[in-house]
């Protein structure tokens, strides 16, 4: 007979978390329970209690495990010697995370549940994803590529930007792939030549 599948802390923590996000994407906070989560996993509701403490720890896990994807992304966007081009990159890798991650995405920038609300803690933990595209931002406008600006508005117009495409592509409305592209790329265009001043 068949020893079960043994699984570690992260591993597990993985599964869960995906479990947990999938059901609050396919049908709404009244289904995430720990439960059902269990259930999708193939584990024990013990095993969600023992990670999480309970629903509320669950579903904060869920957050960070989101934006823990973002960093990733952003860190795995090489620095070349063009400012803007690393910048548009990050762009991209924003992208390509909420593509890989649709049923966190909500969750990440959304109240689809709404008796969760990071604390500071929590703030402080996601706050590096952010710092990276005002970092990226600073050095485009001290390379002079960009007009004088305060980096941090500049992150805070990429990062709108960025995520209001996600949101449309996420729902459907940017067409296939190819068009979506498309989209992305004439929107990051404009915003680079208005932030050149030309």
């Amino acid at each position: 007979m068949a020893r079960p599948r043994t699984r570690d802390y992260g591993e597990l923590r993985r599964e869960l978390v995906d479990a947990g996000g999938r059901l609050l994407a396919a049908a709404g906070p009244s289904a995430l329970t720990t439960r059902r989560v269990a259930e999708q996993a193939g584990v024990s509701t013990t095993a969600v209690y023992n990670l999480f403490g309970d629903k509320g720890g669950l579903v904060r896990e869920m957050f960070l495990a989101g934006f823990e994807r973002l960093a990733a992304a952003f860190a795995a966007v090489p620095r070349t010697d063009d400012a803007v081009a690393d910048l548009l990159a990050l762009g991209h890798a924003y992208r390509a995370n909420a593509l890989a991650n649709p049923h966190l995405f909500q969750l990440m920038f959304g109240r689809p549940v709404p008796e969760f609300q990071p604390d500071a803690e929590t703030g402080a933990l996601i706050r590096p994803t952010f710092d990276t595209l005002v970092a990226a931002a600073a050095r485009c406008v001290q390379e002079g590529a960009f007009a004088p600006a305060e980096p941090y508005d500049l992150a805070v117009r990429l990062n709108a930007l960025a995520h209001g495409l996600a949101s449309l592509e996420l729902r459907g409305a940017l067409g296939d792939a190819e068009e979506a592209r498309r989209h992305w790329d004439g929107a990051f265009d404009s915003m680079v030549r208005g932030l050149a001043g030309s």
